[in-house]
């Protein structure tokens, strides 16, 4: 089990990565508040957010032993400060290639985000062992006798079951992000937030339930026990055929049935309001 010690040292290098990205962010609104590459950097920032907060996450779950109703809490709470603070960030790669076939983003835009997002996933896979390195908690200081690397494949499934799961959690995800307008407009982070949650619950003990291909890049391609294709295949084909399963659901087969479009096309990837951009 975690000791506070180490829990209260990782909750504040919790809120240090955030506050440290949300300093970024005013500053980079303030200084080019009108260029039209502005929304590049800031999904350079959020992605490295989220992909720094969930490496600490990780280690705290993994080799801290974090009992699970206390790392379930904070899932949820980063995930409400993720929703509140991205700022029209997509921040997942499945989010991006969503809003290209909405017509949302642009092409050049979808594909640029992408590299962003994955350039920012690299980032915080590169960045966290320094902040580790400083030993400022047991934790950190026995993660340091690894290397600042995981020491075990994240997945403990078969290939095609991982995939699944994978799959099943982003189909999900993006379920629940075309319906969140029925919800109201104050709860809708935190209803993806519990979302998110559940999926972690139901799917973090076969593959960590990562459904996004840029974190899985950051946090579980450098993991031993599986190849790249491997990987690939379970964090990366797996979400794309479950947000394309949950796309042509909710735009080809339901309206032929019913005779209605059921995507709101003003909403991104987390149910938030987004404009196109170019």
């Amino acid at each position: 089990m975690a000791e506070m010690a180490d829990l209260t040292v990782s909750l504040s290098l919790l809120l240090g990565i955030v506050v440290f990205s949300e300093v970024a962010r005013r500053t980079a609104l303030y200084l080019f508040p009108n260029r039209n590459w502005i929304i590049y950097a800031l999904e350079l920032i959020s992605t490295f957010q989220l992909c720094a907060c969930t490496h600490e996450l990780k280690l705290l779950a993994e080799t801290g032993g974090l009992e699970p109703r206390i790392a379930l809490t904070l899932t949820f709470l980063i995930s409400v400060v993720h929703g509140l603070s991205f700022r029209g960030a997509i921040c997942s790669p499945t989010g991006a290639l969503e809003q290209l076939y909405l017509g949302t983003l642009t092409r050049r835009c979808a594909l640029t985000r992408i590299s962003c997002q994955l350039i920012a996933a690299e980032a915080a896979r590169r960045v966290m062992p320094h902040a580790w390195a400083l030993a400022l908690s047991d934790l950190h200081a026995q993660h340091s006798l690894t290397g600042f690397s995981c020491t075990n494949s994240p997945v403990n499934a078969p290939l095609l079951q991982a995939a699944a799961v994978e799959l099943g959690c982003a189909f999900v995800m993006h379920t629940a992000a075309f319906n969140v307008e029925k919800v109201e407009e104050n709860y809708r982070v935190p209803a993806i937030a519990a979302v998110i949650t559940i999926l972690v619950y139901e799917g973090g003990h076969l593959t960590g339930a990562v459904f996004n291909p840029a974190l899985a890049f950051s946090i579980q391609f450098p993991c031993p026990g599986n190849t790249f294709a491997e990987y690939s295949f379970v964090y990366w084909i797996g979400p794309i055929l479950g947000m394309t399963g949950s796309l042509l659901l909710f735009d080809k087969v339901i309206p032929a049935i019913s005779g209605k479009s059921t995507i709101p096309k003003h909403l991104n990837s987390d149910g938030l309001e987004t404009k196109k951009m170019k």
